[in-house]
């Protein structure tokens, strides 16, 4: 399989096609002010890799840019979803839904469904792993992964010469809210050699 380039979806969809090696990823951390606004369904990554065992792994974040200490985002009327296409038309073949909740006390868990390799919805606690037969799932607070020199940005822009400093982190110490999700490669590539993913957010 080879790594195709990520592209932008729209304002809530980012998304890539994978097909080896065996990572990729898509930014969209800076927002309009509408999208901003609503940091429960403001997506900013999406990765995706897959394992030596025939495991593939998707991590969406969002709410990004929060403050350290802050506390993650959930929102029970905000719907994730990872859709993955496995034949080569940009159609979703796969629809994987998350979506989150609280019970009668407060405590918010994560509900994922049709996740390739499982027969029914994983229902979890957020900041713990729940594994199930053909998959898992984490949800929680996560030190932003994603690396960026914003100042070498700029200085490239104004001066037309290449500034980079690799040791400069401009999103270092900032967090973000996290879905992690393994689930078996053979049951989402469904006998193709390639795979399109890309991730939605949505109100109902």
């Amino acid at each position: 399989m080879k790594l195709l380039s990520t592209q932008l979806l729209g304002v809530a969809a980012i998304g890539f096609a994978l097909t080896s090696p065996s990572a990729a990823f898509a930014a969209d951390h800076a927002e309009a002010p509408v999208a901003a606004a609503d940091p429960a369904t403001d997506l900013a990554d999406l990765y995706a890799w897959h394992t030596d065992d025939g495991t593939l792994v998707t991590a969406i974040t969002f709410a990004g840019l929060g403050a350290a200490g802050a506390a993650a985002t959930y929102d029970a009327d905000a719907l994730y979803g990872i859709h993955i296409d496995n034949d080569g038309d940009s159609v979703a073949d796969v629809d994987i839904w998350a979506r989150f909740g609280q019970d009668e006390m407060g405590n918010w868990g994560v509900q994922i469904t049709n996740l390739p390799g499982t027969s029914a919805p994983i229902v979890s606690a957020v900041e713990q792993i729940a594994a199930a037969p053909g998959g898992s799932v984490y949800s929680g607070l996560r030190d932003d992964p994603f690396f960026f020199d914003l100042q070498g940005f700029n200085d490239t822009v104004s001066t037309g010469v290449l500034s980079f400093d690799n040791s400069r982190d401009s999103l270092a110490g900032t967090n973000v809210t996290s879905l992690v999700l393994e689930m078996d490669l053979a049951s989402a590539l469904q006998g193709s050699d390639s795979l399109q993913i890309w991730a939605t957010t949505s109100r109902f």
